[in-house]
């Protein structure tokens, strides 16, 4: 469900708050599929985002768009230490 006061360019202003910074992403990848990792903010871009896993091995996608936080399929929380 989209919430009503979250707009595209708010999700942007945070992202972009966390640029450089460790953080925390999940991805919903369906039928009850979660994947969890840590990784570094690399890049904010005007249509999407980079990161960088902290496992080299991670195969998945590292370039997310906007729009995918806005519709729930990404979340992104910046790493507490």
């Amino acid at each position: 469900m989209i919430k009503v006061n979250v707009t595209i360019n708010s999700i942007k202003d945070a992202v972009e708050k966390m640029l450089g910074k460790d953080v925390i992403v999940k991805l919903n990848l369906g039928r009850n599929k979660f994947v969890t990792f840590p990784a570094t903010l690399n890049g904010v871009y005007p249509s999407l985002f980079t990161v960088s896993p902290f496992d080299k091995n991670f195969l998945g996608k590292t370039t997310y768009s906007y729009s995918e936080i806005l519709c729930g399929r990404v979340k992104i929380q910046s790493a507490v230490k």
